[in-house]
């Protein structure tokens, strides 16, 4: 049985519902009004943080009740504004808890509770919106379905610096189409968020911001009114301007820079007034320094998070962004746009979705014909994802000639390259066809793969063993590639048993040769060789268990019942010794080593 090299599966636990969780909803029922109110405090302390204790809750009830006692006109001010934290709370787990609160109508609910004159609870209510709406699960037209609602939203805006960022930041998710931009113009937003451009409170002048860059997107009648709008005695266009300066955050700058595109393409601003030409066209510099910033941080931000990739890729035009990205006259951009793009190729579903769906195959093969090493490195751990099994993106790239390619990555001076072109090529001969796989052996041809066995780097050398793993599974594959190239393959075994090597090494060594011993013909080479039965025979009562299970499963193969000459094969171990070995094995403490001896020995009672 040949093993290949791939990636652990994940396994998801479905948390269970704990006697705790109940305890927490059982004292919202309490008859006590000062124990319900300690009982959400300590429902609040609780989900802060904890996922598992967010959806455990939902299940149970809460949400029902929270909404009860929060619409209550007994309930006491703090108990309602308590009940609208720890839905704020529950609304920042996953997206099925979303999901379920507004199952629950919680949006009518915290809607209405807008309408209470007391501003510390208003800023729960609103914060709790403002979670729910930016969800992509949540449908932003629930925030349009009763009419009284945007200018009630436009009248709380002057109370606090809170209501003014999360009211701006509901607008900015929530205005998603041409009719949604209407609404908001004609109950006066322009006039409403304009002052907040220069807000104390950065978080309200961002979002505030970003509320201009969604209702000037594509439209012509709020680009033509922003044009004309003074801000305390400053032209809109100039404030953009100001906040386009290189002293801004980036995101700022980004944002200011988005208005003032919309506005030019709607034709609000002449393409040769100033503040465009100077800004977007000469300063091309900083433009690149801006898109590589951007760049950046979106690499930074989907390095290890999922969900944060999806909503990447799933912002408007982004993809097409960073593919652009990757043909840029800068360098540094270039690199910047591989780095994000190799951020998000670590996703599965985007590997199978977008990445695929903008042939980002493409431009990622053109950049690797001709690229300093540092973007070479880069884009080269990109294709190594984009090679992946799953991927739909490996027919084609196979198609485009990738072998010859990464043959020669493996030829380079840096160890980087080396590892990145042996682990594509590792990546493209999992479950590959015959046809494959002797393009990828006489691409590299014996001497290189041979150095590759004897590389320095051990990241490079782990990388090969896994090729060749994966080159030698399944047994016809096996015997072919082993008939061709047996001689030099078993004597890079051999030499890598017998030097210092770490145990990982040793163990994708000896995995090898239980692949070898699968085959029909190349088991020969095993048996033949007195020197390697030797070499697992100490291997199988090495201290390490890894070594010892890797060594058993090769003896297991070799004396498989079912195969031609097993009788030989068997009296031959027997007379070495392996028959003794394996007996004591079958007491071994590792229950996988124990079951694995007790497996071969079962081929010699059989």
């Amino acid at each position: 049985m040949a093993c290949l090299l791939e990636a652990p599966l994940r396994i998801s636990v479905l948390s269970e519902v704990t006697a705790t969780s109940r305890h927490y909803v059982d004292r919202l029922f309490d008859p006590d009004p000062q124990k319900v109110l300690q009982g959400v405090i300590d429902m609040k302390n609780a989900v802060i943080g904890n996922n598992k204790q967010k959806a455990n809750l939902i299940v149970l009830g809460a949400v029902p009740r929270l909404l009860y006692l929060l619409q209550q006109g007994s309930s006491s001010a703090e108990l309602r504004t308590e009940c609208a934290v720890v839905l704020g709370s529950l609304a920042m787990g996953t997206e099925n808890n979303i999901k379920s609160l507004v199952d629950c109508h919680i949006i009518p609910a915290l809607l209405q509770g807008l309408l209470c004159p007391d501003l510390i609870f208003i800023e729960a209510c609103l914060r709790c919106l403002r979670t729910v709406f930016i969800s992509p699960v949540t449908p932003v037209q629930l925030l349009y379905t009763d009419p009284t609602v945007i200018p009630h939203l436009m009248s709380l805006l002057s109370r606090s610096q809170r209501t003014q960022e999360y009211i701006t930041q509901i607008f900015s998710h929530c205005c998603k189409t041409p009719e949604h931009q209407t609404v908001l113009f004609n109950h006066g937003s322009i006039q409403n968020i304009a002052p907040l451009l220069i807000s104390p409170s950065y978080k309200v002048r961002m979002q505030a911001l970003k509320c201009f860059s969604v209702l000037a997107y594509e439209n012509t009648q709020v680009s033509m009114t922003l044009v004309n709008v003074l801000v305390e005695g400053e032209l809109l266009s100039q404030v953009f301007v100001r906040m386009m300066q290189r002293d801004r955050p980036i995101e700022m700058q980004l944002t200011a820079a988005k208005c003032l595109t919309y506005m030019c393409r709607a034709g609000a601003i002449k393409t040769d007034d100033s503040c465009i030409v100077l800004k977007l066209d000469h300063d091309l510099k900083h433009a690149h320094e801006l898109r590589q910033a951007a760049f950046k941080l979106y690499a930074s931000l989907g390095s290890n998070d999922e969900d944060i990739r999806k909503k990447i890729t799933e912002t408007e035009n982004m993809m097409d962004r960073i593919v652009s990205g990757l043909s840029e006259s800068s360098i540094k951009v270039r690199l910047a746009a591989v780095r994000c793009l190799h951020s998000l190729s670590r996703s599965v579903q985007q590997l199978r979705t977008s990445f695929h769906d903008h042939a980002v195959w493409k431009p990622l093969m053109k950049l690797l014909q001709n690229a300093p090493d540092e973007v070479l490195v880069m884009a080269s751990s990109t294709l190594c994802n984009l090679l992946l099994e799953f991927s739909p993106s490996k027919e084609p790239i196979l198609e485009s000639g990738v072998i010859e390619l990464l043959c020669s990555l493996t030829q380079s001076d840096s160890p980087a390259l080396r590892v990145n072109g042996i682990w594509a090529l590792m990546n493209m001969a999992f479950q590959a066809d015959q046809k494959v796989k002797v393009e990828i052996v006489r691409g590299l041809g014996t001497e290189q793969l041979f150095r590759l066995l004897s590389d320095p780097d051990t990241n490079v050398l782990m990388k090969t063993l896994g090729l060749l793993r994966n080159l030698l599974s399944t047994r016809p594959h096996i015997d072919q590639i082993m008939s061709s190239h047996g001689k030099q393959i078993m004597q890079a075994v051999t030499l890598i048993l017998e030097a210092e090597h770490s145990i990982e090494v040793k163990e994708q060594t000896l995995c090898i040769l239980a692949n070898i011993a699968d085959g029909n013909t190349a088991k020969e080479l095993i048996m033949t060789n007195d020197d390697m039965l030797q070499k697992i025979k100490y291997y199988m009562g090495h201290l390490n268990v890894k070594l010892q299970l890797a060594a058993t499963f090769c003896i297991s193969n070799l004396i498989w019942n079912e195969e031609d000459g097993s009788q030989e094969r068997q009296d031959k171990l027997r007379e070495m010794g392996f028959v003794d070995i394996l007996h004591k094995l079958t007491q071994a403490s590792d229950p996988n080593l124990c079951d694995r001896a007790k497996t071969a020995m079962q081929q010699y009672l059989a």
